[in-house]
């Protein structure tokens, strides 16, 4: 049980995230496939719904109405990211999205995903399943390479 734990929590982490957690589980723990993918998945679901209503509330209900410098930093900060990179997320919308967490590198994943859906007004209700999406595409991919690795040091 606890390894189970220490898999969704370090899914849980934003610079580990699945791609730390799948192949700790795999290669450290020896679980199976399917539970370490779930468990992973889960895990890095979890902090998503939490990062977008927590900068919506941090940013648009608290900074707004108490700290002026800071509103006005983030309203900075917002605006000429969404001016250098709008034109290409509106040509690519959802699919950038997807992408954006597919790939497992870093600085790309669910965190960022949650990062950019707040940043360029995705609603809750559409990001949550395309970040979904994107987090099972970036599983299938670690667990792929992982199990190629795996496989090429044990052979």
């Amino acid at each position: 049980m606890i390894e189970e734990l220490i898999i969704l929590l370090i899914s849980a982490m934003p610079f580990s995230e699945l791609r730390g957690a799948i192949p700790i589980a795999l290669a450290v723990y020896d679980m199976p496939l399917g539970l370490a993918f779930v468990l992973a998945v889960i895990g890095n679901m979890i902090p998503v719904f939490f990062i977008i209503k927590g900068l919506d509330l941090l940013i648009n209900k608290f900074l707004v109405h108490k700290v002026y410098a800071l509103n006005r930093f983030f309203g900075w900060l917002f605006e000429r990211t969404r001016k250098k990179h709008l034109g290409k997320f509106d040509r690519w919308r959802d699919l950038a999205l997807i992408i954006l967490v597919a790939i497992p590198l870093p600085f790309t994943g669910a965190w960022t995903g949650a990062i950019a859906s707040f940043v360029f007004g995705i609603p809750l209700k559409r990001a949550i399943p395309l970040i979904f999406l994107g987090v099972i595409i970036a599983g299938i991919i670690v667990s792929l390479v992982t199990l190629g690795t795996i496989n090429l040091f044990f052979l």
